[in-house]
């Protein structure tokens, strides 16, 4: 049995309010926290679910210059359209917020002061990066250059979205400025730390081993990964303008670094639904008989993990999050859904196009949930569930049992006569389901609990098809009393188990059925429905997705690549050199004798090349491309008077030729003839 709490505080990742919500940020946090939040309602739990806007960050400032506008114009537009869609979408939060409401910006500068006068950060003064033409200290994203680890020329100042490794702006390779393109300078600058140093043994005990058994293993692989690299302090200030202003007199310019702002903003949003309702938000974050959960995507699995329990633990009066149950990623159509590349399904766009069908994308979202590995959304599987399993499966078994009831029995639920063999292990068989779904559920196991629900229609399906009411009609009228009476509860069951999953559709099959809005024990009941209860006029639950409908979405997404493609020009030649330059370089044709991947990377590998000069070890980031065992004999160029450099600890000698195409995409440039090693490439 599940530890019983008194109530619930669940909280769901702030989206940036920089742009709209798609399906990618449903799957991963949206749908099964709001799953989960109505079905502890549905028990009769008391739940506070909260959400709200991220609206500070660099995104949003980036996306506010980009248009000419401020901020507060981004942040107000988006936050609006996010709000909306989550409300016709049925996201059922009971609060959602924003972090630029006057009630955030001062919860967030009040548990700033509280850590600061108890000491509980520590004061660094150290070299910025700061663009002497615009006049600005530079964060993270606003520098970019070529990252250390891989070569990559586009990577950021906090990371490489190349090789994935996280990095510090003074790392990179000639750095630039992302606001003018300029060679910024070093710059001292103030800022305070959290020494999340200082938390690591508490960490490790409060995690490694109080949580090693009841996280995800995908959420306790990297935080144990993290902590075993070993923790360091993190700045909570940053030189901006746009944010939660640092409350103090010697800090003119800086904000709170949005990290550490937004998980504040849970709290925030408390207070804000607390003011609007009267109930008091306290005991949802302090009382230790409260259960905290946070659904996220694993690209904030660490600052759910360790970095927001660490701020908790150091301000000393709030409880620590229960579980962090974070998904994978969802790809659309095999390939990375991608914000900047408008490769993506619109929630706002969704709803117009396949209006009243909000279900049947909730449904698909979670019998396809990335919850242990990165999962795939395509428009043909959109269109078989719908067709093949609600429809024909939910929705048959619906449309048949209530269709027979009105035909044979005027729409009067029928008594039970007697019951046969089969009917009493039908029966007994639906009430284990309300067990296996509700198990499934406090386990975060979403897809899971979803997969019993069809199951319970599979098993009304099969009992009303064997038992065939439409041919006994003819001889045994009591018999078919029984058959329906029999069906019509395990539509009623389904009426009550498929809220949490389904719920305009449980709506609708409820006011079908006649019924009072249902609680969790409801369900098992084999007596869900009296005899004698008039039911209303049946009417289809799902219809049926057509060809056109789905092509119609792939071919926009089609024109979207092509978009892509038309609007990407061969980039500007570099800055000219000589041909003294150019003949200073030495490239030869070479030979992969030897390729693996390195360890704890997505997308380095270690070739060893026969150069024909000598044989040399080569680090290079296309192991997304290439796969180690298919290109060993494969012809390459190399570069080989390169300095050496180190990668992840492996000394680079040299760089081998690719070619990226406008996706990012690589290919070897080779010789296309048998061209013998050290072969100088002029």
């Amino acid at each position: 049995m599940p530890e019983k709490f008194k109530r619930y505080t669940i909280t769901s990742a702030l989206p940036y309010a920089n742009g709209p919500i798609h399906i990618g940020h449903l799957a991963g946090v949206y749908v099964p926290a709001d799953i989960y939040a109505r079905y502890l309602r549905m028990k009769g739990e008391d739940v506070l679910f909260i959400g709200g806007s991220d609206e500070h960050g660099v995104p949003i400032t980036i996306k506010a210059r980009a248009e000419g506008v401020s901020p507060q114009v981004i942040v107000d537009r988006y936050h609006e359209q996010i709000k909306k869609s989550f409300e016709d979408f049925g996201i059922s939060f009971d609060v959602y917020s924003r972090t630029s409401a006057q009630v955030h910006h001062k919860t967030a500068s009040d548990f700033f002061l509280k850590l600061y006068g108890e000491n509980k950060f520590i004061e660094k003064t150290n070299q910025q990066y700061y663009d002497e033409e615009t006049k600005h200290f530079l964060a993270d994203r606003y520098i970019t250059g070529t990252c250390p680890h891989c070569g990559y020329e586009k990577a950021y100042g906090d990371q490489c979205e190349n090789c994935g490794t996280s990095l510090s702006p003074l790392e990179l390779i000639n750095p630039k400025s992302a606001l003018s393109g300029n060679v910024p300078v070093l710059k001292e600058t103030k800022h305070w730390y959290l020494p999340l140093d200082q938390y690591e043994e508490w960490l490790k005990e409060w995690i490694l081993e109080g949580h090693k058994n009841d996280w995800k293993t995908n959420v306790y692989g990297q935080v144990k990964s993290w902590i075993d690299h070993g923790l360091k302090p993190r700045a909570v200030t940053r030189d901006l303008d746009w944010g939660v202003h640092v409350p103090l007199k010697d800090a003119e310019g800086k904000v709170l670094y949005v990290w550490f702002d937004a998980p504040i903003g849970y709290i925030s949003a408390a207070k804000e639904w607390s003011e609007k309702t009267g109930k008091d938000w306290e005991p949802y974050w302090k009382d230790k008989e409260s259960k905290l959960v946070h659904f996220i995507g694993k690209d904030n699995i660490v600052f759910h993990c360790i970095i927001f329990p660490a701020m908790l633990k150091a301000e000393g009066d709030f409880i620590l999050p229960d579980n962090v149950p974070a998904n994978e990623f969802l790809n659309l159509e095999n390939d990375k859904i991608s914000t900047s590349r408008n490769w993506a399904v619109w929630l706002h766009e969704y709803l117009e196009d396949f209006p009243g069908k909000q279900d049947v994308l909730r449904y698909v979202l979670t019998a396809n949930a990335p919850e242990t590995k990165d999962n795939d959304f395509t428009w043909k599987d959109f269109q078989a569930r719908n067709n093949n399993e609600l429809l024909a499966i939910f929705g048959n078994l619906v449309n048949r049992t209530l269709v027979l009831t009105e035909k044979y029995f005027d729409g009067i639920v029928p008594p039970v006569t007697e019951l046969d063999e089969e009917a009493k292990a039908t029966l007994e068989a639906m009430k284990l389901f309300p067990g296996k779904i509700a198990q499934s559920l406090d386990r975060y196991r979403f897809r899971e609990a979803l997969s019993e629900l069809m199951n319970l229609a599979r098993l009304g399906n099969k009992y009303l098809t064997d038992s065939e009411p439409w041919k006994v009609i003819k001889t045994d009228e009591d018999k078919v009393k029984t058959i329906l009476n029999v069906s019509l509860q395990i539509v009623a069951n389904l009426a009550v188990l498929s809220e949490p999953f389904l719920p305009f559709t449980a709506t609708k099959l409820q006011k079908m059925l006649g019924m009072e809005k249902p609680v969790w024990a409801d369900a098992g009941n084999t007596e869900l429905i009296k005899p004698g209860h008039k039911l209303n006029k049946p009417e289809l639950l799902f219809e049926r997705i057509e060809d056109k409908e789905v092509e119609a979405q792939v071919q926009r997404l089609l024109d979207t690549k092509k978009e892509n493609e038309q609007a990407v020009s061969a980039k500007p030649a570099k800055e000219e050199i000589t041909f003294d330059d150019f003949m200073k370089t030495d490239i030869r044709t070479g030979t992969i004798l030897e390729a693996e991947k390195v360890p704890k990377t997505k997308k380095l590998l270690k070739l060893k090349i026969d150069t024909g000069i000598d044989q040399r070890i080569v680090v290079s980031g296309i192991a997304e491309y290439y796969e180690p065992e298919k290109i060993i004999g494969q012809k390459v160029c190399i570069l080989v008077n390169l300095a050496p450099r180190k990668l992840r600890g492996i000394e680079s000698q040299g760089m081998i030729l690719m070619a990226e195409d406008a996706d990012g995409k690589l290919c070897f440039v080779a010789p296309t003839e048998d061209f013998m090693d050290g072969s100088e490439v002029k």
